[in-house]
């Protein structure tokens, strides 16, 4: 498999649930500027979308959307408890939560990463972000993980959210249990092994 992946995008979660994987894989860095691999290829023939993450998987398929990449992978070892098993209420949870993260916080971002954004826009896009992470709090307050008692695909996807934070300048000081969140993920060594491979300061 290939993953096509630009430094510190959402393409990171998929990048951190390959390692959590244990599965081979290559990665190729593309210029989100120029829209070109790290091999000058044109990524808009890869994926017409024109965004991260793409998947190129064994038989030259392209998979892409980052939800469908992680339940993808997951679903490429079961054994490593990245998803919960098909048909489980758990396994609809992690849906719930996938679908949560990409519609409300990873687009909640969009205003707050395009250059030139109105700045009513990106005031609207903090106060609702805001009720979204109270929200995600609230829900960490007495546990450990999104979804069950281990780490899962929705974790490597609200981490690298949250890591988006610090870019935009928003203070999770508000809500500790997310500072908290974020930095036990961080120190996994999947999620370290896909920032180094990034280019990522800790």
């Amino acid at each position: 498999m290939k993953l096509y992946f630009s430094p510190g995008a959402c393409s990171l979660a998929p990048h951190i649930t390959l390692y959590e994987a244990g599965l081979p894989f290559t990665a190729d860095k593309v210029d989100m500027r120029t829209r070109r691999t790290s091999d000058g290829q044109d990524f808009g023939a890869v994926n017409p979308k024109g965004y991260v993450p793409a998947l190129m998987l064994d038989n030259g398929d392209i998979l892409s959307e980052c939800p469908a990449i992680l339940q993808y992978v997951a679903d490429q070892k079961p054994d490593a408890g990245l998803a919960p098993p098909a048909g489980t209420l758990a396994s609809y949870r992690l849906m719930e939560w996938l679908s949560f993260i990409a519609t409300e916080l990873h687009k909640g971002f969009a205003p707050l990463l395009r250059p030139g954004a109105p700045e009513d826009a990106k005031a609207t896009a903090r106060d609702r972000l805001g009720q979204r992470f109270a929200y995600v709090a609230n829900h960490m307050a007495s546990r450990q993980y999104l979804v069950g008692e281990h780490f899962t695909v929705a974790d490597a996807y609200l981490y690298t959210v949250l890591t988006w934070t610090r870019l935009t300048g928003i203070d999770l000081g508000a809500w500790p249990v997310l500072v908290a969140y974020r930095e036990r993920i961080e120190q996994r060594p999947a999620v370290q092994a896909a920032r180094n491979a990034e280019g990522l300061k800790s």
